[in-house]
């Protein structure tokens, strides 16, 4: 039986998240530049996208580009803006064939104009496709999205929209930038790192986490299945016991 064979459709994620770490360290043990695991990276997105698509999965988010990483060298800067130029162009084929519509979050003004209008142009020309929901997660960090919420919260607040004493989870929830999209299950981390890095961490509260010492260009859709394999065979009991969860 394979791996896919044994994943239970009635049990799948709605939404799962992945920190794609590992292409410079993949790019170095081959004695290359960093951006040649990025580009190498490419493949991974589609086959994770395409994988996830066909099994039924509503949410897909990749972190591709925090706030941080604007302090990288500015080459490198560079080749990852043209990287995601020459991606989003190429790959709209893809989204459009396999019913998957493009939404992105983050900082994205801060992207180049060119970049930044593909990107638009790409979510907008895909914004009717049904299938499955794929957000990029650029020149995002989690902590840059809470402070803009609260800062829009604070301005209703003072605009007299919102009484503070009414402020409650939804509330916080209801201005962030994945406020259309529900939390994530899973989350996926590659490359053997155990941290979340700023992603997220509203969000991903109660998310099943899965690290993988697979380093983000050799991840396939197998590595993907076994993902879900190993998040289906968690028990989830969002601060119950073991007996409520079993007793529901």
């Amino acid at each position: 039986m394979s791996l896919k064979e044994k994943i239970d459709m009635d049990k799948l994620p709605r939404h799962i998240a992945v920190i794609m770490d590992g292409n410079g360290r993949w790019a170095k043990k081959r004695s290359k530049l960093r951006i040649f695991g990025h580009e190498n990276g490419v493949v991974s997105v589609r086959e994770t996208a395409e994988a996830a698509a066909e099994l039924g999965i509503e949410y897909l988010t990749l972190y591709a580009f925090s706030t941080e990483n604007w302090n990288r060298p500015r080459r490198e800067i560079e080749a990852l803006m043209g990287l995601l130029l020459r991606t989003i162009s190429k790959e709209t084929k893809t989204l459009h064939e396999n019913n998957i519509s493009l939404q992105a979050i983050g900082d994205l003004r801060s992207l180049n104009k060119k970049t930044y209008s593909h990107l638009m142009k790409a979510i907008e020309d895909t914004s009717h496709h049904t299938r499955m929901k794929l957000i990029l997660a650029l020149s995002y960090s989690s902590r840059y999205e809470l402070v803009e919420a609260t800062k829009m919260i604070a301005e209703k607040v003072k605009r007299g929209e919102i009484d503070a004493d009414d402020i409650n989870e939804q509330t916080v929830t209801d201005h962030l930038f994945t406020k259309d999209s529900p939390d994530p299950e899973l989350l996926i981390r590659t490359s053997g790192e155990y941290r979340i890095s700023n992603f997220l961490l509203w969000q991903l509260a109660y998310t099943e986490l899965y690290f993988t010492d697979k380093l983000w260009p050799d991840f396939r859709k197998e590595d993907l299945y076994e993902a879900i394999i190993n998040f289906q065979n968690r028990e989830r009991r969002f601060g119950r016991t073991s007996e409520q969860v079993s007793e529901k």
